[in-house]
């Protein structure tokens, strides 16, 4: 994350210092070259947001493929509710029979 914030600030620096003499001359050429840098500067902060994102991009597909490993078919169960108190619950349409123990539920 500091390092996404390190190329926002280089490249909007990058922008604002070219920027300005650029605007100042009346000249096609500095006009050009000044969006020429801004393209460049724009595609090195895009490179750099691609590589930092790309191993949360992986984890979070590792994480959906578990869940619906887990959730086995989505068929089974009904659209999540929200109830008052903020919670989320998805129940199932079959209920478990009886002689089937549920993970993670626990006897009090």
């Amino acid at each position: 994350m500091k390092q996404i914030a390190k190329y926002t600030v280089l490249v909007v620096g990058l922008a604002l210092g070219m920027s300005a003499p650029t605007f100042a001359e009346d000249g096609k050429d500095e006009l050009k070259e000044g969006a020429d840098l801004m393209s460049r500067g724009f595609q090195l902060l895009l490179d750099g947001l691609t590589t930092e994102m790309a191993p949360i991009a992986e984890e979070l597909a590792e994480g959906w493929q578990d869940l619906l490993r887990e959730m086995e078919d989505m068929t089974a169960y009904y659209p999540p509710e929200t109830l008052p108190n903020g919670d989320i619950i998805i129940r199932r349409k079959d209920p478990v029979p009886p002689d089937q123990e549920v993970p993670g539920e626990t006897e009090l």
